[in-house]
């Protein structure tokens, strides 16, 4: 089964621990992600080590965006981009 990408459409890193936003990757991870050798059993490790990272209503957000993402394919944020209702 393929891993789904973690990005949830919120795309800003902590200057401090380099950790996006909106997912909990650095960009490190982002690059490994996009790269075609990445397997899928270190796609399932890291979205563990992320959600990890994750706490409070972060951790709930990405919970919740991450499932939309999976249900339909696109984040709730991306489809308002995609809609133009969200900038």
């Amino acid at each position: 089964m393929s891993v789904l990408s973690p990005c949830i459409s919120v795309c800003l890193h902590d200057p401090a621990t380099d950790y996006c936003y909106g997912c909990g990757r650095t960009h490190a991870e982002i690059q490994t992600w996009k790269s075609p050798q990445t397997d899928q059993e270190w796609k399932a490790k890291n979205l563990e080590e992320i959600k990890a990272r994750l706490s409070g209503f972060q951790h709930e957000a990405f919970e919740r965006s991450y499932a939309y993402k999976k249900k339909h394919g696109v984040s709730p944020i991306k489809e308002l981009k995609l809609k133009g209702e969200y900038k």
